[in-house]
């Protein structure tokens, strides 16, 4: 996080190796016996996620892969389940004030087994996202059991056993060429799991399969014409559907910003855990000395942080850097790719990038292209390709002359940066005083006001501010709170006001609210002030920030992908009010009455 030194991560956890099944195309082979029996299933989990909790590394989400989950015995399957959900509650605070969302236990299975764990799931409203292969003529050639039985019918048949527990319920498929070439097969089949099961097949997802390299891949990988002929096919056939949400936002996820393989370095943020304390990248990367990061019980967590990194890092560099992704509009969305395919396939971009370039083109509003792709690059290299960085450094900027954008000529050809810094979005209301907040980095002059234990603090939010955003409900008021008083930060020691608090009110809650100005919501932030008078500077200006959760976002993203921007807005660049705080005796309450406002040049 930028306003403090938490960092936030998605564990993926594996108590087990042990599957009921032999898939023929598993990733994993021989590795899905697991003949060690022990009582390390939640000893682990809880050891890693209390080492990650002391070194201020805080996994807000958890989910159990495998092997296979439901493998487990009832019991140690329990308590898995209801050692996440204490965790959830214990960090839930923490975890939503720092913009993520608490959500419930998340298997991923097979579904094979999970007729066992039916009491557990829905006494912990435990959400599952199951995985087969369609069209369903090929699930039971592909994915037989141990004892090369079939599969399909009894996993259809548990599927049934979960139509009256209301836990979110997912599949997912993976598709490689043999499946792509029963496409209508494969049509018929979701319109069927769409109407005659319980599963939300709104959330389903498509992922895209690759070659392992290995010489008994039996499945084939499908060319990106082929990937991109899917796509369409799906579209044409369920858009303007009762699956329309699906196939527009969910089915291709795994292609979009949100998924892990579009970040700039997955290290930072993704881990996966197994039994014995080893920690990997991911499912992809399980069992895999370039992914491995280090063992729990055995490394710091520093070092598992800053090996994950590195491994990532190398791995991209494996296959260096592609020209045409220099040249793309899309760079910022995808980041080149997973590091793991990149790497199998010993290319150097996304083995799914004309996917891609589709989903981003038919979805403009949500992935426009990228108006300072010059300084994108620039921005992205400078971190995954450092060696490369200066050959592309924007020409803007190689002269003593330069024509670098000023920060307003950039505002003003961005609407979200407009709200970021516009001086009508946020009205501080003391008493009877009203004051328009403005962006420190564009303030002439230096406002500081007094604050007592007496002082009512309302803040008015401009209408239409907080609906600005693709999902209304999900955006908030984000509010930050910084003493006067300062702190050293992060490795680099850097001196910065110490962060008091973060606080989120979220859109639908604000609304509730009836405001006595006409085209503002209004908040009482008196008792969130109140609450941490005790923790702020008497001696120094403390300093209230505001903005939406949405446009912080996004504030961060422009940030990282364009350099111009990121030079002239390094610091926070939202509404803000600098004040004192003092307890009053009553003759100076009267004279504050006089001079509630100072200002300073």
């Amino acid at each position: 996080m930028q306003e403090n030194d938490y960092k936030f991560i998605h564990l993926l956890y594996v108590p087990t190796m042990n599957c009921n099944m032999k898939c023929k195309y598993c990733y994993l082979k021989e590795n899905t016996v697991d003949l060690k029996q022990d009582d390390m299933y939640l000893k682990t989990l809880s050891y890693a996620v209390q080492k990650f909790n002391d070194a201020k590394v805080i996994p807000f989400n958890i989910s159990l892969h495998g092997g296979e989950v439901t493998t487990l015995s009832k019991e140690d399957f329990r308590n898995i389940i209801k050692y996440i959900t204490e965790y959830y509650n214990k960090n839930k605070k923490l975890i939503e004030e720092n913009g993520f969302k608490v959500g419930e236990p998340h298997i991923k299975t097979n579904l094979y087994n999970i007729d066992k764990h039916l009491d557990t799931i829905k006494e912990f409203n435990v959400s599952i996202s199951g995985s087969l292969d369609l069209p369903f003529s090929l699930h039971d050639e592909y994915r037989v059991s141990k004892g090369n039985q079939k599969t399909l019918e009894k996993i259809l048949n548990n599927v049934k056993l979960l139509e009256n527990i209301p836990n979110k319920k997912k599949v997912s498929a993976t598709i490689f060429k043999e499946h792509f070439n029963k496409i209508d097969e494969m049509i018929e089949d979701i319109k069927y799991l769409d109407k005659n099961t319980c599963l939300d097949m709104n959330n389903f997802n498509f992922m895209i399969g690759f070659n392992t390299g290995e010489k008994d891949d039996i499945l084939t990988a499908m060319n990106e014409e082929e990937q991109v002929e899917l796509y369409k096919r799906m579209r044409k056939e369920f858009l303007g559907t009762s699956l329309d949400r699906g196939v527009r936002e969910t089915w291709f996820a795994e292609f979009t910003p949100s998924y892990c393989t579009n970040c700039d370095n997955c290290g930072e943020k993704f881990f996966l855990l197994e039994r014995n304390g080893d920690i990997y990248s991911c499912v992809r990367g399980q069992k895999n000395p370039n992914y491995f990061y280090g063992n729990i019980y055995e490394d710091s967590v520093k070092e598992i942080m800053n090996n994950a990194k590195r491994k990532i890092f190398e791995n991209h560099n494996r296959v260096g850097f592609n020209e045409e992704c220099a040249r793309c509009k899309y760079l910022y969305l995808c980041k080149t790719g997973c590091p793991y395919v990149k790497n199998n396939y010993n290319i150097n971009k996304s083995y799914t990038c004309k996917l891609q370039h589709e989903i981003y083109k038919d979805n403009e509003d949500i992935y426009k292209k990228d108006e300072y792709n010059e300084e994108s690059v620039y921005v992205y290299l400078n971190k995954m390709h450092p060696k490369l960085a200066l050959n592309y450094y924007p020409e803007k900027n190689t002269s003593s002359n330069s024509n670098m954008p000023t920060l307003k000529q950039i505002i003003q050809e961005d609407e979200k940066l407009k709200n970021i810094y516009s001086d009508d979005i946020f009205i501080l209301k003391v008493d009877d005083i009203e004051y328009k907040l403005e962006s420190q980095i564009l303030k002439n002059v230096r406002e500081i006001i007094y604050l007592t234990d007496e002082s009512k603090v309302k803040l008015y939010i401009k209408e239409g501010v907080l609906e600005d955003c693709l999902y209304p409900a999900n955006n908030s008021l984000y509010m930050m709170l910084l003493s006067g008083d300062t702190v050293k930060y992060g490795d680099e020691g850097r001196i910065k006001q110490e962060h008091v608090m973060t606080h989120q009110i979220y859109t639908n809650t604000i609304k509730r609210e009836k405001s006595d100005k006409k085209g503002y919501y209004v908040v009482d932030i008196t008792k969130i002030i109140s609450l941490y008078k005790y923790d702020i500077s008497e001696e120094n200006p403390n300093n209230l920030f505001f903005t939406t959760s949405e446009l912080r976002d996004y504030h961060y993203i422009k940030q990282k992908n364009n350099a111009y921007y990121h030079i002239q807005a390094i610091n926070l660049p939202f509404q803000n009010i600098e004040f004192y705080y003092i307890n009053l005796e009553e003759e100076e309450k009267q004279w504050l009455t006089k001079n509630q406002k100072h200002i300073m040049n």
